[in-house]
């Protein structure tokens, strides 16, 4: 443990100079962290030390020191075995030095390391890859920290739903992969959590296939909500659409951001494109694009406008997708507006 009291201490001098050595820009350590400098023990030149024989420049190593000032307070020891721990998914000390450089807080919380590897034993049992389990590592490192039982705890109850909502034990574990390569931030949550959730999707009228539509295209979201916040944003979007339950659902459906954005949210994007001359009519149609901020909304109608299109009087289609689907279908408009129209059975004017 770390004390991060700092009144009446001084800056620990071993420290600084080691850390001049390695020409580590002291000013941002104090900025951002300046309680590592008053703690009596400090590994600064073991710490840079394991670093460069993982392949380290010079550079390398005062980056990540500035960035993440506490790993010289790990000993040697912790660190190494640290190492060895993200070694089990990594292809070479190339690629772990890589990730270390991206990412190097992830790698100096070495306060759950025992958590961290039994849940990296238990994510290659499942079936996942290496290269997913890194991503985890550097994405969502908090769901290595649970212990093993409660992230086994939250998958069985993932895969106990997903047989009762009539999957197939054939595709179960296809499903649990590709829900947690989507989104690893389920295991943060509860398995009654989950429950209610699922159940509050049954009690709205959802069929069993309904609500497998829904776990596939939410990509785990739904798992982040409750049924407070989701039973709001349907009551809002059935009042702007002036639907029926039936109605509701179908859109839901269609764009599940609905259900997992809240009434605030909506609110400000439903604005955002009545003020662009864009009616709830032609919302209600292609309810999608309700998932794009009001400023990708902005800046995709401006490049269309400049193509001459008219979004008020045609379908939003064209602005949905992700920013590499719209740039693809702009570059095919684009291209198409500027084909010269020939006619090959037209008669040549040629003058004598």
């Amino acid at each position: 443990t770390y004390t991060t009291d700092t009144k009446s201490r001084e800056e620990n001098t071993k420290t600084l100079e080691s850390l001049y050595k390695l020409s580590v820009d002291i000013k941002k350590i104090r900025r951002l962290k300046e309680w590592v400098l008053f703690q009596e023990v400090a590994y600064v030149t073991e710490t840079a030390a394991i670093l460069q024989e993982m392949g380290a420049e010079e550079a390398a190593v005062a980056s990540i020191l500035e960035r993440c000032p506490e790993a010289i307070l790990h000993p040697p020891a912790e660190i190494n075995s640290q190492r060895a721990l993200w070694q089990l998914v990594c292809q070479n000390e190339k690629q772990l030095i890589k990730l270390i450089e991206q990412f190097p807080e992830a790698f100096f919380t070495t306060k759950y390391h025992e958590n961290q590897k039994a849940n990296i034993l238990f994510f290659q049992e499942l079936g996942l890859k290496n290269n997913i389990i890194t991503r985890f590592l550097t994405s969502a490192p908090n769901i290595f920290y649970n212990p093993v039982e409660k992230n086994k705890n939250v998958i069985e109850t993932l895969q106990r739903n997903y047989l009762s909502l009539g999957g197939s034990d054939a595709n179960m574990r296809i499903w649990i992969l590709k829900l947690l390569s989507q989104n690893p931030f389920i295991l943060l949550n509860t398995s009654t959590a989950i429950q209610e959730n699922l159940e509050f999707l049954q009690s709205n009228d959802f069929t069993d296939h309904e609500v497998l539509q829904l776990l596939a295209k939410l990509k785990g979201f739904i798992f982040q909500l409750n049924p407070t916040t989701m039973q709001k944003s349907m009551l809002f979007s059935k009042k702007v659409f002036q639907c029926s339950d039936q109605e509701l659902k179908q859109l839901v459906l269609k764009c599940p951001a609905l259900l997992y954005y809240s009434v605030p949210v909506l609110e400000e994007r439903l604005e955002g494109l009545l003020k662009e001359g864009i009616s709830v009519e032609q919302i209600r149609e292609t309810p999608m694009v309700l998932e794009l901020t009001t400023q990708i909304v902005q800046y995709r109608i401006k490049k269309l406008s400049a193509l001459g299109y008219d979004i008020k009087s045609g379908t939003l289609e064209s602005l949905n997708g992700t920013k590499k689907d719209f740039e693809v279908n702009f570059g095919k408009m684009q291209s198409k507006k500027e084909r010269p129209i020939f006619n090959p059975v037209a008669p040549l004017h040629i003058e004598d």
